[in-house]
């Protein structure tokens, strides 16, 4: 069989070729299937493009920015393989990936998606996908005006991320991250291509909707991982906060309705103002989690509201504070805030706090 990888690709060259070079590694483990490496390049300068040639894999240049729906779709359209893998260029497998999720899509799945950390250790999870749906489009609201609105709302998305993070073998779920899909072709003819209307954000999410209401199999792979360094080509991009709310816009309008997205629009126009919450800072030195009950989750969000967060689960105490891993830290812009939450192994709070990234 005939394996396609599609990287859509947005001036990292040098994150590139660490993908393919990793995935290289994991595809020559797997017999009696050939593999075939498309890179769309949404945007590089001279230099970027030389670099991109150096590397085994066929360019393709659609001559503008078609946004990353618009990426996949052209990769799509330039390949006839039965398995596809579309994926951002900041995602590094780790060996056994790329085999375990295409085991998956021969028994059976559709789409399979991996699990994803933050960091090389594998210590910080990160989230699931959020559900969507009317309800939680509410709670998500109402979760930023008040801290017991925000606590109901971080224990139902708590509940959602756990099932996952917990899962020891294949769960049936469509809460994947477009960042790395494998897909079969079948599964895209049935559902069609993304939507290119998303510049960027929600495209993954609204196509995995279209593949539930088909009954299209999806499911989340918990022995398949990888890292995702996350937010590399939109943090180049200073149209992307944008390109964001554009795209929950449209997302809403098209699987809500219309006066239900404006209802929404004007009940947060309505509301009081956003609160940001009052929460103790974390020291420099770290958190200190002696006299807590373990274990323990840590989870950690660039949200003042707490959620969706990464998170690392600790059966026992650590041997001095607990801090981010060191390549996190050093990844952040200066000046972010995060939130970090210890939780309990029933989900209860033991502790919210502020942690300001100073470098």
């Amino acid at each position: 069989m005939l394996l396609s990888v599609i990287l859509v690709h947005y001036h990292t060259p040098d994150l590139a070729a660490l993908a393919l070079a990793a995935l290289r590694a994991d595809v020559a483990e797997m017999a009696g299937l050939a593999a075939e490496w498309l890179l769309v390049d949404n945007g590089s300068d001279e230099d970027e493009r030389a670099r991109l040639a150096a590397l085994p894999v066929r360019r393709i240049d659609p001559g503008e920015n078609l946004g990353y729906a618009g990426g996949v779709n052209r990769g799509i359209a330039a390949t006839g393989a039965e398995l596809l893998v579309v994926m951002n260029p900041d995602v590094i497998v780790f060996p056994g990936c790329l085999p375990a999720l295409i085991d998956r899509l021969q028994s059976g799945a559709a789409v399979a998606g991996p699990a994803f950390f933050w960091d090389d250790g594998r210590r910080l999870l990160l989230p699931p996908a959020e559900r969507r749906g009317r309800r939680e489009e509410v709670a998500a609201l109402l979760a930023r005006r008040g801290e017991a609105r925000g606590t109901r709302a971080r224990r139902r998305w708590r509940r959602h991320a756990r099932r996952h993070w917990e899962a020891r073998s294949p769960l049936p779920s469509y809460s994947l991250s477009g960042s790395l899909l494998a897909l079969t072709r079948q599964a895209w003819e049935e559902v069609g291509p993304f939507d290119a209307g998303y510049r960027l954000f929600f495209e993954e999410t609204d196509w995995l909707l279209r593949a539930e209401r088909r009954g299209v199999p999806s499911w989340y792979v918990p022995h398949a991982e990888a890292v995702h360094l996350y937010n590399q080509s939109a943090g180049r991009e200073p149209r992307a906060q944008g390109w964001f709310e554009e795209s929950a816009r449209r997302f809403r309008r098209l699987h809500y309705g219309a006066p239900f997205a404006e209802a929404l629009e004007s009940l947060d126009g309505r509301l009081p103002p956003v609160q940001t919450p009052s929460l103790p800072s974390v020291p420099g030195a770290g958190l200190d989690l002696s006299g807590l009950p373990f274990p323990l989750w840590v989870e950690v969000s660039p949200n003042p509201e707490g959620f969706p967060a990464a998170a690392e689960f600790l059966r026992e105490p650590p041997s001095g504070p607990w801090r981010l891993p060191q390549e996190v830290e050093e990844r952040l812009p200066a000046g972010t805030t995060l939130t970090v939450q210890v939780t309990d192994a029933a989900g209860r709070e033991l502790f919210r706090g502020r942690l300001e990234e100073e470098r």
